[in-house]
């Protein structure tokens, strides 16, 4: 597996390799002790899966607060994906900083989100698949949401002119400048 380090501190990109031939490809999409080989040794306890049916579907950006904060290890399972992670650990050089990366299924790309981080995803493809690894079981009383837009993050979701189609949690975020993050980094 290819680990490519972002400029975030713990958040990192991993490329499985894939063995194609006139048939297709196999790959191995997670390896616990692949994982634990580059120092990622995380018990991962849930699997989920979504779909977005249409170009422009934004989820997030979400959150887990401690005490069940998720570290997420994320790829595309069909179509194609801009996801985007955001630095809310108090205390760090990184803190509201972004990071965004194609994940699709055709480059088989993945995020590891560590706990600290709003999460979130644009579609660029009809029926786009998200699926991924988290580290606590959901909590509905530590969910929470910051409002994607959020002009003091900044991020280009490059939704060229269309409208982000949004659930209505995502609609009714709290902004970044009102937000008070439950993180503090450990440099």
């Amino acid at each position: 597996m290819q680990i490519e380090h972002t400029p975030l501190d713990g958040l990192i990109v991993i490329t499985p390799k894939r063995f194609g031939d006139a048939r297709g490809f196999f790959c191995e999409s997670f390896s616990k002790r692949a994982m634990a080989q580059q120092g990622l040794d995380i018990e991962w306890v849930q699997d989920n899966h979504s779909l977005s049916q249409a170009v422009g579907t934004v989820r997030g950006l979400h959150f887990q607060a401690p005490p069940h904060a998720q570290a997420k290890l994320v790829r595309c399972g069909r179509g194609a994906l801009f996801d985007v992670a955001v630095d809310i650990r108090r205390g760090s050089p990184s803190y509201g900083r972004w990071f965004g990366t194609t994940l699709s299924f055709d480059n088989g790309r993945q995020m590891l989100i560590p706990a600290g981080f709003l999460h979130g995803f644009v579609t660029r493809m009809p029926d786009t698949e998200i699926v991924y690894k988290c580290s606590d079981y959901y909590a509905p009383e530590c969910d929470g949401a910051v409002r994607f837009d959020s002009p003091e993050i900044g991020i280009d979701w490059a939704l060229n002119g269309l409208p982000a189609i949004l659930s209505d949690k995502d609609q009714n975020a709290a902004p970044f400048d009102t937000f008070k993050s439950p993180f503090h980094y450990e440099g």
